[in-house]
């Protein structure tokens, strides 16, 4: 709305005399040029809340001035970048959090909403009824989705001072519910080739893991007191559950030696994070004791997988005692001298002056330990596969020098992909209809007699460490937690049984599997509440801060023995690594 109003020109009276010359007049301002003025009071009328005045004088001559006012609308009627009627704005809150067109949360959410659906369309229209429910892409998406749910449920759960419980509880336990529950489970149905499938491709991916993280220079500096807590109370509680197993759940030896290396592993998930916690606080580190028990965690799993593979090799080897140790040996030889060409191969190939090195080293780690577990089913020496995984992916991680951590956070990419898979899988393989009550007993009996006997042994391999009695009941009980390697290879004697259609090894290996679960249940979540609990106090804390920096403890310095610090050794405390 525009109000002009001329002033007609009026001759201005002469200024008064004076000594001083009168100044030249101004030039003319530019029209161009706004002056926002306070209405006067005979102009009150013209105005309104959605008014602003403005007036621009101009000058034509030194003796005449011209006025206009214009009177502008706050909220134009027109909008002047397009020329046309602002929208109307009803509600301004609801505008201001829902903006149209959409932006910020809003608008990821409906873009992956989008994202999904599409993608859904066209996986649909390829694979057809393998996508609506009692597909096995139907039943694994649901079951990866809400095993991500439940990890993230569980580690939500924190209680003060302690460490968080490991979210693979939760993805075991959405598998279990799944299978379990009468209406879901026929609608979330998943073939059981494609579950072996998908946890074999899992083992592989943890057993890369493992391998990329070997530290060389730890196997070469290995101390006794390591190495006996690495070694000795896996292979005592494998022996352990094999005797107990035998008499109480009626399994053959080899069986048992299957479920005794199953149960002999720590897991890095549950123990790693724990020391971290209390490293973190400085609880145990002048002794070395995280250090000690991260670094032979590594060794405890390698050593249990490998029995595993070998007792597995024997079980489903067809002749007698002495040819089916034969073939196990056998086997573990093969493994062995593929897993060193391979792992030499990959070092050179692809070559250091290629273009994306660490996607491809990636892919032909992930890809021949993939092979190797798969390839050594098919050609007969099951019990192969997965130790030529282990030796490649150490061979090429030692020739890679630094450049080994680039890979490994491309298979710990994969691995936070399979990982809800392995255990939601794991979770679904075990069904309360097909539970019996006394192997259920007879299986938490044959586990808490093997933890007993290992925890004793634990204690009796640090005796002689340099450590007090407190560190040593600690250590003894911190080495205790069960998960990973449970749900890696819980499950391998099942399915090859099945492959087999052996209606009693179909048995044997469901008992495995179910002490497996049993196993990850219990000493899981009660492990990580007793590392918690205990360490603060059992565990000694820097008397000053000054010797905490001193011996903070770092791999190199704790299997070479030195001191971290660098400081005079008159001020060093006694450490763990000083009696060494």
């Amino acid at each position: 709305m525009e109000d002009t109003q001329p002033k007609p020109a009026t001759p201005e009276p002469s200024p008064a005399p004076s000594p001083a010359p009168s100044p030249a007049p101004s030039p003319a301002p530019s029209p161009l040029v706004d002056r926002i003025a306070v209405p006067a009071a005979n102009h009150v009328e013209h105005l309104n809340v959605n008014q602003i005045q403005v007036v621009v004088r101009r000058c034509s001559t030194p003796n005449v001035t011209e006025e206009t006012t214009y009177f502008i609308p706050r909220n134009p009627v027109v909008d002047a970048g397009t020329n046309t009627d602002p929208p109307v704005v009803c509600c301004p809150l609801l505008r201001r959090f829902c903006p149209c067109p959409p932006r910020g949360l809003l608008a990821s959410l409906v873009t992956k909403v989008l994202l999904a659906s599409v993608l859904f369309g066209v996986v649909w229209s390829v694979t057809e009824k393998e996508c609506l429910p009692g597909g096995n892409l139907f039943g694994i998406t649901v079951l990866f989705i809400c095993a991500l749910i439940g990890g993230k449920l569980v580690a939500f759960i924190r209680l003060p001072k302690l460490p968080p419980f490991p979210p693979l509880l939760g993805m075991l336990l959405m598998g279990f519910l799944l299978r379990n529950i009468p209406v879901v489970t026929d609608g979330v149905y998943i073939d059981f080739k494609w579950s072996a499938s998908l946890r074999n491709i899992a083992l592989a991916v943890i057993l890369a893991r493992a391998g990329l993280g070997l530290d060389p220079l730890a196997l070469r500096k290995l101390k006794s007191v390591c190495l006996r807590v690495a070694v000795g109370p896996c292979i005592i509680e494998a022996c352990t559950t094999a005797l107990v197993s035998h008499f109480l759940m009626g399994l053959p030896w080899v069986w048992g030696f299957i479920l005794g290396f199953v149960l002999g592993a720590v897991s890095p998930a549950v123990v790693v994070p724990s020391m971290l916690l209390l490293q973190k606080d400085g609880y145990g580190i002048e002794q070395g004791i995280p250090t000690l028990l991260m670094a032979a965690g590594s060794f405890d799993d390698i050593l249990a997988i490998t029995g595993f593979t070998t007792c597995l090799g024997m079980a489903f080897a067809t002749g007698s005692t002495w040819y089916n140790l034969l073939r196990g040996i056998m086997e573990v030889a093969g493994g062995l001298v593929a897993g060193i060409l391979l792992g030499f191969l990959i070092q050179y190939f692809p070559s250091v002056d290629q273009k994306h090195l660490v996607m491809k080293r990636s892919f032909l780690v992930l890809g021949l330990s993939v092979f190797a577990v798969f390839g050594s089913g098919v050609a007969g020496f099951p019990g192969s596969g997965g130790l030529c995984t282990l030796v490649l992916a150490f061979l090429a991680g030692l020739g890679w020098g630094t450049e080994k951590k680039r890979v490994e956070e491309v298979v710990g990419w994969a691995w936070d992909v399979f990982e809800p898979l392995l255990f939601g899988l794991i979770g679904a393989e075990i069904r309360i209809s097909q539970l019996e009550g006394h192997t259920v007993g007879l299986g938490i009996a044959s586990l808490l007699i093997a933890l007993l006997v290992r925890v004793l042994f634990t204690f009796v391999c640090v005796l002689c460490a340099g450590f007090n009695m407190k560190e040593k009941v600690f250590i003894a009980l911190a080495w205790m937690p069960k998960a990973t390697v449970q749900a890696a290879i819980g499950s391998t004697a099942l399915d090859m049984a099945r492959t087999k259609d052996d209606v009693q090894m179909q048995k044997y290996g469901m008992d495995v599997l179910t002490v497996a679960v049993l196993a990850i249940l219990l000493t899981a979540p009660v492990g990580a509440l007793i590392i918690g609990l205990s360490g603060p106090c059992l565990l000694q804390k820097p008397k000053n801060s000054a010797c905490g920096e001193r011996v903070k403890p770092n791999l190199s310095a704790f299997f070479l023995g030195t001191a971290a610090g660098g400081e005079d050794d008159s001020e060093t405390p006694v450490t763990y690594e000083s009696t060494l």
